[in-house]
């Protein structure tokens, strides 16, 4: 499909952008152009935003799914190419989502309900199917330089309600806090729950889960929950001796 392209990316959307946890510096030099049709009637009179990049194309299917859940106010910008991604779904008010240039997640999914955000600054190389989620006001930001392994799955909530049974109190996450920092990889079927920071160069073992914790820049982890197996480590995406 051609797709009507319309003005650059606004001031109010990038401030949006960056309040959300994108490095302003991610956007320099990308040339945006707001997509404004042919989108559905509903979704210009949801206020909703589309931006692409220029020289990219975009899979009218994945647009097309877009309609599942109701929603307005969505600001989506995506600098590279998605056409292999399974699905891009947004839901509620104020949902924000950036797809950074060298991103390439072949069968994944990204899910941001309202007031959540994701933001992947780029360079992101997920191998297969791996799936993002964010929702109740959570949100999942990426530094550059990610490896990700098939199946990763990396969500800010379980979408469903945990409480104690005495007091009523809620004890699983809602709308949690995700940041993942630069050159960071993620093994086959890692999980990553709950409020999370994984620091730069970080290695996540193979069917490891973080949940709720802290990992230090440079470490290894592996487990369920995931717990420290090495320091000063040291990663390369070349298999080298």
């Amino acid at each position: 499909m051609s797709w009507t392209r319309g003005e650059p990316l606004t001031d109010v959307h990038r401030e949006r952008l960056i309040a959300a946890g994108l490095a302003p510096e991610v956007l320099v030099g990308l040339e945006l152009s707001e997509i404004t049709g042919p989108l559905p009637e509903w979704w210009h009179e949801g206020g909703n935003a589309l931006y692409l990049r220029d020289g990219f194309r975009l899979d009218e299917r994945l647009i097309d799914l877009l309609g599942f859940y109701p929603f307005s106010d969505a600001l989506i910008v995506v600098a590279t190419d998605i056409t292999s991604m399974q699905a891009l779904l947004v839901g509620g008010d104020r949902p924000t989502i950036f797809i950074g240039p060298d991103t390439s997640m072949v069968w994944g999914e990204i899910y941001c309900g309202g007031d959540s955000s994701v933001i992947l600054s780029g360079g992101l190389v997920a191998t297969s199917r791996a799936q993002i989620d964010a929702r109740n006001g959570g949100s999942i930001v990426t530094a550059p330089d990610q490896l990700w392994a098939a199946n990763v799955y990396v969500a800010t909530d379980d979408m469903h309600r945990l409480e104690d049974g005495e007091t009523g109190q809620r004890i699983n996450p809602y709308g949690a806090h995700i940041r993942l920092g630069e050159h960071v990889w993620l093994g086959r079927d890692a999980i990553v729950t709950g409020h999370v920071e994984i620091g730069d160069g970080a290695v996540v073992g193979m069917r490891s889960m973080v949940r709720n914790q802290k990992v230090e820049p440079r470490t290894a982890v592996a487990g369920v929950p995931a717990r420290l197996i090495r320091e000063n480590v040291v990663w390369s995406g070349e298999d080298t001796p």
